[in-house]
């Protein structure tokens, strides 16, 4: 590529997507004297979704910034929490990410899963149609024009995806309101009412449920519920609300 040579540095917290080479910057970087700053970003590693400011000599620039030759460029990181505007706060995971969709859903944040593979394009349509913040940590898919808005998920344990989202985005929690299984809304139900769907040591041991109005699964505090407590009072400790 032949074109106008610019010095550019990344922030720290980006590193992870740019080569060694690069995480000390500035360094050079030669554009083609066409393409926008944004696409010369991308090119370089680092997907707009985890781009909080553009900066150019000094001044803060918007993505489709023509960058000319000698130009010094920082990439910030996105601010957090991170604002999402012109949307209520809603989420879309990957098939890659389904422990942490049922995370975010026993903490009553709204994150709908898709457990099926059904293509990148069709995802980033899904985050556009329904105005869902896409997760996931497959770079390529983060880079889709038709994408609505996403976040890189930074770590491959669900403990710490789960800590790296709530940080960002500040949703607020409201545990034990959402189906873990479908996203769906929980009311309280009576024994009688879900009766014929208990098991019969369930029904002689358990006085308390909740029912999922989307696709009728039953909860009660069960053999799994003090590992699910764990995780309640952590997240509401650590990113504020009251136990509920």
């Amino acid at each position: 590529m032949n074109g106008p040579q610019i010095l550019i540095s990344f922030a720290p917290e980006l590193g992870v997507f740019v080569p060694q080479e690069r995480r000390d910057g500035p360094t050079s970087a030669v554009t083609d004297g066409a393409s926008t700053l944004g696409h010369v970003v991308e090119s370089l590693g680092v997907p707009l979704t985890e781009v909080g400011a553009l900066v150019v000599d000094g001044r803060e620039v918007a993505a489709g910034h023509v960058p000319g030759a000698g130009e010094s460029i920082v990439v910030r990181a996105v601010s957090r929490p991170q604002p999402v505007p012109g949307a209520p706060l809603r989420f879309l995971l990957d098939v890659h990410l389904g422990t942490l969709a049922r995370r975010l859903r026993l903490l009553g944040v709204d994150a709908a899963y898709e457990s099926a593979d059904i293509g990148d394009p069709a995802l980033a349509a899904l985050s556009a149609a329904e105005r869902r913040v896409l997760l996931s940590r497959d770079r390529g898919l983060l880079r889709r024009r038709e994408l609505w808005a996403g976040a890189y998920v930074y770590s491959d344990r669900p403990e710490d995806q789960l800590r790296d989202v709530l940080g960002r985005f500040a949703p607020e929690l409201r545990p034990w309101t959402r189906c873990t299984a479908c996203n769906g809304a929980l009311r309280a139900a009576t024994k009688e009412e879900v009766a014929d769907l208990l098991e019969g040591g369930t029904r002689g041991t358990y006085e308390v449920f909740a029912q999922c109005g989307e696709c009728s699964r039953v909860y009660w505090r069960g053999a799994h519920h003090d590992r699910l407590s764990a995780i309640v009072v952590g997240a509401l400790r650590d990113f504020g609300g009251a136990v509920r």
